[in-house]
């Protein structure tokens, strides 16, 4: 973060640079173009030799922070020097026209002071601005000051009309001014410092969700963002899908024979190959339990073809595991065997959990049907099951059936009450592990 602002602070100093550059170009055009009215007594002209210098002080200025040289003591200074060169200009003007110095008190030109504030605020630092705002109200108590000290015969007046049609000195009037330049000052000070605070805060946040969007399938997380259901518990919506639960057959004994850390790399290995396979295909993974993935589609996000791309998962992820047991068998490892079923309906999308702990997850039948119908495929001795129903609605969306569903007789499948007609995919060397003692 601190990086990021520092970064963002030597860009607003270029920018700060190009301004003053652009004003330097006008009031060097305003003060060649208007009439110098300077009496034969004055012989020297203030104002180009500021220009100058200060053009000269900018052009240093900008070459260090276009190679980020920028010290803070050099900053403060340059937020001196900015208002001092505006108050030197606007002291000028009584030479300029041979007037008392009470006439610059009403130069508009004192609200470029304003412009000078502003611009420290890019920098998102308060010093500067504070610095910006105490010196022009040092410079402009300086400039009252001196037209005070050289009044004359010219009077202190209270009365304001009196004041605009003459050189009389209204103290009132000056110390609006000082008090609009405090208050400017003041409120930009207040407003970067909340703003930094809420930037800070924001980027904190929005790291942390960074973070912590990795534990989260992106599809649901977007419709976390986008739905219109509120994230409470208990709240849902049903959706038509395509649900899928798919693990590795007798993980429990195969974790047995390995260290737990081998048992653990087996598992991320798994999850690399068969993972993209699914969300290739437009799967979304609700949740991770173990060996096993719980992967819906069109239920994050609603679509035309749910059934279609999960059996293009199914197929897919069966090819991805295969090819993943040949470098198994090559390295002189077991073969992994996987589960995997499919169903398709209705079922509720929705948030569980306690307001503390929250969970986005899927609800109903179907869901449960399809975790029994992948246990099943261990009796049916078929890498992956699907219903039939799920199979003619695949076909319905341009899934091209082929040779990789058997359509079988009816099944009766544990904990169901009714016989299902299911389909199942050949291969059954992916439907069960190889068993090699270890070592």
């Amino acid at each position: 973060m601190r990086d990021a602002i520092a970064e963002d602070q030597r860009l607003s100093e270029i920018v700060v640079c190009i301004a003053q550059f652009a004003a330097i170009a006008f009031f060097g055009a305003f003060y060649a173009l208007t009439p110098k009215g300077f009496p034969a007594s004055v012989s020297f002209e203030p104002v180009p030799w500021a220009l100058g210098a200060y053009g000269l002080f900018t052009s240093l200025r900008l070459s260090l922070a276009l190679r980020d040289r920028l010290s803070p003591i050099f900053l403060g200074l340059s937020v001196v020097v900015d208002i001092a060169v505006l108050m030197l200009t606007i002291w000028s003007f009584h030479l300029q026209y041979g007037e008392p110095a009470t006439i610059y008190l009403k130069a508009p030109t004192l609200l470029y002071v304003f412009i000078l504030i502003a611009l420290r605020t890019l920098r998102f630092e308060v010093g500067y601005v504070l610095l910006a705002g105490g010196t022009a109200i040092i410079g402009w108590l300086t400039l009252v000051a001196y037209a005070v000290a050289t009044a004359g015969e010219v009077k202190i007046t209270h009365s304001f009309v009196e004041y605009m049609m003459s050189q009389t000195i209204l103290i009132g009037a000056e110390v609006d001014k000082l008090i609009s330049i405090g208050a400017v000052t003041v409120v930009l000070a207040v407003a970067i410092v909340r703003a930094r605070r809420l930037m800070i805060r924001s980027a904190s946040e929005a790291y942390a969700a960074n973070a912590l969007s990795k534990f989260f399938e992106p599809k649901v997380a977007r419709e976390i963002r986008s739905a219109e259901i509120g994230l409470l518990p208990g709240e849902a919506v049903q959706q038509t899908a395509a649900v899928m639960f798919l693990d590795i057959r007798d993980f429990t004994g195969l974790s047995a024979r390995l260290q737990p850390e081998e048992a653990v790399a087996l598992l991320g290995a798994f999850h690399q190959r068969v993972v993209p396979a699914v969300q290739n295909s437009g799967g979304s993974i609700d949740k991770y339990l173990g060996d096993g993935i719980l992967v819906t589609f069109g239920a994050a996000l609603s679509n035309e073809t749910y059934a279609a791309d999960a059996l293009r998962a199914v197929r897919d992820v069966l090819a991805s595991v295969e090819a993943w047991n040949e470098e198994r068998a090559s390295a002189g490892q077991e073969r992994i065997g996987i589960g995997v079923g499919v169903t398709v309906g209705k079922i509720l999308v929705g948030v569980i959990g306690e307001e503390s702990r929250l969970e986005f997850t899927v609800l109903g039948e179907v869901v449960n049907l399809a975790a029994k119908i992948e246990k099943h495929c261990k009796i049916a001795d078929r890498p992956a099951l699907v219903t039939q129903d799920a199979l003619d609605c695949a076909v319905r969306q341009g899934f091209e059936e082929g040779a990789l569903f058997d359509r079988l007789a009816p099944q009766q499948v544990a904990g169901v009450d009714r016989a299902h007609l299911l389909a199942g995919t050949g291969n059954a060397t992916l439907a069960r592990p190889s068993i090699q003692p270890r070592g």
